[in-house]
């Protein structure tokens, strides 16, 4: 859409009069649009986009071009891209009708092209792509991705913009091991639970994140630590020796969040995650 105005110019016997100024506008008949399935993210996940043109006109549209920039953006003189394209996943529908997939290269940036929309229809391109390690994942972290239109039909090129945010809250991972691996009759056996938070916030009492556990075969004579303190029972954790079932009381265990630190010179961003041990140990029956 643009705004023109202009003037004309009257001479006559050596005179020269204006008239007033017109003033109108060029509406464009293409529109479009940029959504993210999902509004926040953590480092490896993916993340879908949708994209709508809508062509208003009523002409057909061909020969349209589409630029994704991934995230592109600046960082010490450099051009870092947060996304990847996962390539394979362009799905392409005219008026909900899927269509061939056109041709996508993955870049940086993106790039579809041979798109053409018919008049009064719509386009909808949806596709994946991979949070890598330049996205800002810590608090406060953000991508905007910005999606160009170009064609001979347009007077400009069309941009649609979607941002989305680091996710703030908690995530745990939970592993399990034993110790040792080959344990003798009546001998002491160890499980070490370790939980990593790879979120930006720590799991906090109010999660109320437990750990349950049914030990086959079972243990007698348990002790439970929590990151090298003892645990006592009931005040911490349940534990039957007739069935083997262990289980933390909820909110007993917090976890840190994790740290996400920028590496200076490549500007991908390490993160260590904040982590907690559960160890449950006691004689095999």
């Amino acid at each position: 859409m643009s705004i023109f105005s202009n003037q004309a110019k009257l001479t006559y016997d050596g005179f020269a009069t204006h008239s007033n100024f017109v003033t109108g506008e060029i509406v464009s008949v293409l529109s479009a649009s940029k959504t993210a399935v999902c509004t926040s993210y953590r480092f490896g996940d993916r993340i879908t986009y949708i994209i709508r043109i809508t062509n208003s006109g009523t002409t057909v549209l061909s020969d349209i071009s589409l630029s994704d920039n991934l995230g592109a953006y600046c960082f010490s003189g450099e051009t870092l891209v947060p996304l990847d394209y996962v390539e394979g996943s362009l799905l392409y529908y005219i008026d909900g009708i899927l269509q061939p997939t056109p041709v996508a290269a993955a870049g940086p940036p993106l790039v579809v092209d041979g798109l053409c929309i018919p008049a009064g229809s719509s386009a909808l391109l949806i596709y994946e792509t991979f949070v890598n390690a330049f996205a800002p994942a810590g608090p406060g972290g953000s991508i905007t991705n910005t999606a160009t239109a170009f064609s001979n039909s347009l007077s400009a090129p069309l941009e649609a913009t979607e941002t989305v945010t680091a996710a703030g809250s908690a995530s745990l991972i939970i592993s399990k091991s034993l110790c040792p691996a080959s344990v003798t009759e009546n001998g002491r056996l160890t499980y070490t639970f370790v939980i990593q938070n790879i979120g930006t916030s720590e799991a906090t009492a109010e999660d109320a994140a437990a750990i349950t556990d049914t030990f086959d075969p079972a243990l007698s004579g348990v002790s439970v630590t929590y990151n090298g303190i003892d645990w006592s029972a009931p005040e911490n954790f349940t534990y039957d020796e007739a069935s083997g079932l262990f289980s933390t009381l909820p909110g007993q265990i917090t976890v840190p969040a994790a740290t996400f630190v920028q590496d200076p010179v490549t500007g991908k961003h390490v993160m260590t995650p904040g982590v907690a041990t559960v160890q449950v140990s006691g004689i095999v029956q």
